[in-house]
């Protein structure tokens, strides 16, 4: 790295425990940071050290709270006050990329509104893996770095070394992410339509493709209160699969989240540490296997830094 450009990594507060491992691959000292809270509420990050003419990261991943956005700007704008050369947000998860249009009369388009106040604060560039529409990097006015999560889920896939293998997508959205691992993997694709009843409740459900007979992996981008993905599950072992597994790369996992993975037919759920994992003790969590992004982020932080390509981290 250039002695004369600096970089300095820094973290929000929710999102340390993975900004810790990404600066121990990149061999670099978290940077120090404080928030100071006060009794109303209001909360003011504040940097320790100086960030004159640095490069300056940002770690934080958007997941509620609303605390963890506004923390985020928050940092952003005392980064660029602060006479930051660049100030680059590292969000591995993208929060309101759900409400990425107009899916019905006077309803607001969050993810647009969330990257026009990125710009408002200040940023000069994001850093994510697996919008949940590919198409929200074309709300930001400036470079998005939008990374798969497939480089560390394959590799796994791979360990398994299950034979008569099948990608499934619980929903249509989700048919060209599926398509992509039934490419790389060489293995047939299912499709899950289903119909909700309302949000988060799911009505009627069926599977095209062969199911009976087949080693199963339900793909999506995140999982929430796990409905439509238990279902799915539960659904395709009724129909004969040998086994069905899932992985989702942001484990939102809110609600009866835990309860409905834990007696579903899922045998086990894979997921990546973008979010970190809301349970308690009383939760059943032994299905779940984290895979971390760390390494990831920071092999693309260290090729950003160093205007290097980044095209070898876009595997689909």
């Amino acid at each position: 790295m250039d002695p004369y450009h600096k970089i300095k990594v820094f973290s929000c507060e929710n999102s340390r425990y993975l900004a810790e491992k990404i600066t121990k691959s990149l061999k670099l000292k978290l940077g120090r940071s404080n928030v100071t809270h006060f009794s109303d509420g209001e909360f003011q990050p504040a940097f320790d050290e100086s960030v004159r003419g640095a490069t300056v990261f940002i770690v934080q991943s958007t997941f509620p709270p609303v605390d963890n956005l506004f923390e985020l700007l928050l940092m952003i704008d005392a980064a660029r006050r602060a006479s930051a050369y660049k100030v680059i947000a590292v969000m591995p998860y993208f929060g309101w990329a759900r409400q990425d249009r107009k899916d019905r009369p006077r309803v607001s388009i969050g993810a647009k509104l969330v990257a026009n106040l990125l710009h408002a604060a200040g940023c000069d560039r994001v850093m994510t893996t697996d919008l949940h529409a590919d198409q929200i990097q074309g709300f930001f006015d400036f470079p998005v770095d939008h990374v798969y999560a497939s480089s560390v889920f394959l590799p796994y896939i791979h360990s398994l070394k299950l034979k008569k293998l099948s990608v499934a997508t619980p929903d249509m959205g989700g048919a060209k992410r599926a398509n992509a691992y039934a490419r790389l993997l060489e293995c047939p694709m299912i499709i899950c339509h289903k119909s909700r009843e309302k949000p988060n409740v799911i009505g009627s459900m069926t599977a095209i493709g062969d199911v009976k007979g087949r080693n199963i992996i339900i793909l999506d981008d995140m999982v929430d209160t796990a409905g439509t993905m238990t279902k799915a599950a539960d659904m395709m072992m009724k129909k004969g699969a040998l086994s069905v597994r899932a992985m989702a790369t942001h484990p939102v996992l809110s609600g009866p989240a835990y309860e409905n993975i834990a007696h579903s037919s899922i045998s086990e759920l894979i997921v990546t540490d973008t979010i970190p994992l809301r349970n308690t003790p009383d939760q059943d969590i032994s299905k779940i296997r984290i895979l971390s992004v760390a390494d990831l982020f920071a092999d693309l932080i260290d090729k950003v830094y160093n205007y290097q390509s980044i095209s070898s981290k876009f595997i689909f």
